[in-house]
């Protein structure tokens, strides 16, 4: 005697049609919108690419910044030239490394402070130290290798901070 209703092998079977044709129809659909889910990609693609860009000029611009700050110290006191020498060398190859500055980006000239040689070597620590900073919360967006430059420029960013703080402290003035 057979039964009436819905037996569980009745409902398996239906489920198992269900989905093989939810599969078949989803394979045909991939197929239709290929060419716009390519699109898609590669215009994601193309919006990392220039987040990446626009994440190292911004960086290079930083580090351009710092670059101008160590040439308006040694202009203004000639007697840390020799200190900073090393420093100023390490933070133009970290610019050069992170591509110069932005094309058609003048450097501004340099100006004098109006402070002393010890309180112009602090403030250079402090934009050091800011620049790292700024380095290191860059890092979290980038992408690896960029990443890994930043990390290695944003250390030696606080390294010249720390140096920076005891030849301030040499100082005379």
């Amino acid at each position: 005697m057979r039964r009436t209703g819905t037996t569980r092998r009745s409902a398996l079977t239906a489920t198992g049609a269900l989905a093989l044709g939810a599969v078949l129809t989803g394979c045909g659909s991939d197929e239709d919108s290929g060419g716009q889910q390519g699109n898609a990609s590669a215009d994601a693609r193309a919006a990392a690419a220039r987040a990446q860009t626009a994440l190292r000029a911004a960086a290079a611009r930083a580090s351009s910044s710092l670059l101008a700050r160590y040439d308006e110290v040694v202009t203004a006191h000639p007697a840390t030239a020799a200190g900073l020498a090393p420093l100023r060398s390490a933070v133009q190859e970290h610019t050069s490394a992170l591509g110069g500055p932005p094309k058609g980006t003048a450097r501004p000239a340099p100006t004098a402070p109006a402070t002393g040689a010890k309180a112009a070597l602090q403030a250079l620590a402090a934009e050091e130290r800011r620049v790292a900073d700024a380095h290191t919360q860059t890092l979290l967006t980038a992408e690896p290798e960029l990443a890994r430059l930043l990390a290695s420029v944003a250390a030696a960013g606080a390294a010249h901070a720390y140096l920076l703080t005891e030849l301030a402290k040499e100082s005379s003035s």
